[in-house]
């Protein structure tokens, strides 16, 4: 099945979803970490070198940084994938090689995340802690790669729930609504464009919410690269099937455009 397009508000209320019958849905830092947070940043875990060599981290795994909070690394899916504990955002991550056979792994922004030494350490970087901070191999974990499409029901509670967290937000109704029908290529992609968004609006409440003020409505577009524009009071987020699960901006390239 093709899903028509899809109009939503904050309370679901005016939710309105057609479905034609065609298609299957089928550096200093380190100073402040002390020395053992150093230590173990560069060398991967507690233990002389020569042991660290010999200890891989799992493909998907979860670490926690000297602050306290946690995260899932999953380096087992097709574009490697990262998650904090604290927050239902997937970042897809590029990685880049770096000095001393490093290397860095980079959000849609450009802006460095992790840094995974040549001996298995891990640093995070984060608004908090911009030069890095140590980071602790703490186990296994599931992986974070999302299902390959999702169904009508899952896809219209995924787009209810986005337009009410940015209505309970923005503390007035936020219409939102998709410019194409979605494909059981694109559900997933639609479905994480309405998220991020609504994570972005709760982003823009906590910093400055007048950025909220002159929007009025968000539009899922269907384009070749991912982004974000306002326009006429619409916040218009642009998702790229031909780009995995990286065809969506993140949160934070969101709130960026929110922000000029």
């Amino acid at each position: 099945m093709i899903f028509r397009k899809v109009e939503l508000n904050d309370l679901g209320t005016r939710c309105v979803l057609a479905i034609v019958a065609s298609l299957a849905l089928a550096g200093t830092a380190f100073a402040q970490q002390g020395p053992h947070g150093l230590r173990d940043a560069l060398l991967g875990r507690h233990g002389p070198p020569d042991t660290h060599r010999m200890s891989a981290a799992p493909p998907v795994a979860r670490y926690v940084s000297d602050g306290g909070g946690g995260f899932i690394f999953d380096q087992a899916s097709p574009q490697p994938l990262m998650k904090f504990d604290n927050s239902n955002e997937v970042w897809v991550l590029s990685p880049q090689p770096a000095s001393r056979g490093d290397v860095i792994y980079r959000n849609d922004l450009g802006e460095p995340v992790l840094r995974v030494t040549k001996l298995g350490g891990v640093i995070l970087f984060t608004d908090d802690a911009p030069m890095g901070a140590a980071a602790a191999l703490s186990g296994r974990a599931s992986s974070i790669q999302p299902p390959a499409v999702l169904s009508v029901a899952a896809l219209f509670q995924r787009l209810a729930l986005a337009a009410n967290r940015a209505s309970r937000v923005a503390q007035r109704q936020i219409e939102f609504a998709t410019l194409q029908d979605a494909r059981p290529e694109t559900s997933v992609l639609i479905a994480d464009s309405a998220t991020l968004t609504a994570e972005a609006f709760e982003r823009a409440a906590r910093k400055d919410r007048s950025v909220l003020a002159k929007i009025m409505r968000v539009l899922l577009a269907e384009g070749h690269k991912p982004g974000a524009q306002v326009k006429d009071g619409e916040l218009i987020v642009t998702y790229a099937p031909g780009e995995g699960l990286a065809g969506r901006p993140s949160s934070k390239r969101i709130l960026k455009v929110m922000n000029r």
